[in-house]
């Protein structure tokens, strides 16, 4: 593994230091840090020309600073003439603007996808995206990895579950993780009003009796899971949990889930949560770092990536 050098950026500092010791290979030597109005300053400090580069940085809070970030360092990797780039993206911000649905409106994650390759980037290994088409967003290979084996082995002891999809969009996500669980799954339709709010309208399945567990990939301000969490809760189910990926939460999320019906909250660590979300009480976060080591180990030796999908 000697042609091998893995980076972190200032997004997830905690993750890439698991990623490195799962690996066995220590975090490269970089310096990152702003000048006094802001501007970010980026210096590669050891030797990478013909290495097979690993940058690891989550888009998320601030999402603008990191991206900015990630494009500096892929052009200090590229003129030290690092024989590949592979970015890292635990979570890949700005996928939720991924299609023209309303006038006059950009295709954010296009935007974010074209700069990235345009750069240089060669490979892209990300959790859970928003929509999996965003693959296509790229000509560039991207490993699309997901955290449903993690949930799945965290509630395989737990009876009389059911799968719940906040919406239409994540029934394949959800059907996924019934399958994995050998348990029925039910769907809930919602008409969203603006972003980060939206109102569930109807749940297609029955959950009285159920420990559901809804499963998606963001929770952002938390509004629309709490609201979820209450319609099911009136239609007959014992206990509510969430398992999501990406544990964004922004603003009022943390008293929101504090004061709701949800049991639990699983996230994993793809973002960097504060002290406020450790702390709460209602959030069981697991580590990710060996399904990423690994996907990073194989891709650097050749060897298939889909295998950890199982």
């Amino acid at each position: 593994m000697e042609d091998i050098v893995i980076f972190a950026g200032s997004s997830n500092l905690p993750l890439a230091e698991k990623i490195s010791e799962y690996t066995g290979i220590p975090l490269g030597d970089i310096e990152l840090s702003r000048f006094a109005d802001g501007e970010i300053y980026v210096q590669i400090k050891e030797n990478v020309r013909g290495k097979d580069v690993f940058f690891i940085q989550s888009t998320s809070r601030d999402a603008n600073f990191h991206i900015m970030e990630m494009l500096l360092v892929v052009d200090a990797l590229r003129r030290a003439s690092a024989r590949r780039i592979n970015l890292v993206i635990p979570y890949f911000g700005y996928a939720r603007q991924d299609r023209k649905d309303k006038p006059r409106v950009p295709i954010s994650a296009r935007v974010v996808a074209d700069i990235i390759e345009k750069m240089g980037a060669s490979r892209i290994i990300t959790v859970d995206l928003h929509a999996g088409q965003l693959q296509g967003f790229f000509q560039i290979p991207v490993d699309h990895l997901t955290a449903l084996p993690i949930f799945a082995d965290y509630f395989k002891n737990m009876e009389d579950i059911m799968i719940i999809s906040p919406d239409a969009g994540g029934a394949q996500r959800a059907m996924d993780m019934a399958k994995r669980l050998n348990a029925p799954f039910a769907i809930l339709f919602k008409r969203r009003k603006k972003p980060n709010e939206s109102e569930v309208i109807q749940v297609v399945g029955e959950v009285e009796g159920k420990r559901v567990i809804i499963i998606d990939d963001i929770v952002d301000t938390a509004g629309t899971l709490v609201n979820a969490a209450e319609v099911l809760q009136n239609e007959g189910a014992s206990e509510v949990y969430a398992a999501i990926t990406h544990p964004v939460l922004s603003g009022p999320a943390i008293d929101r889930l504090k004061n709701s019906v949800i049991k639990e909250l699983v996230v994993t660590n793809t973002i960097k949560i504060d002290r406020r979300a450790q702390e709460c009480g209602k959030i069981k976060v697991l580590d990710i770092s060996p399904l990423i080591g690994e996907a990073l180990v194989r891709v650097h030796e050749e060897r298939s990536v889909s295998e950890l999908f199982r």
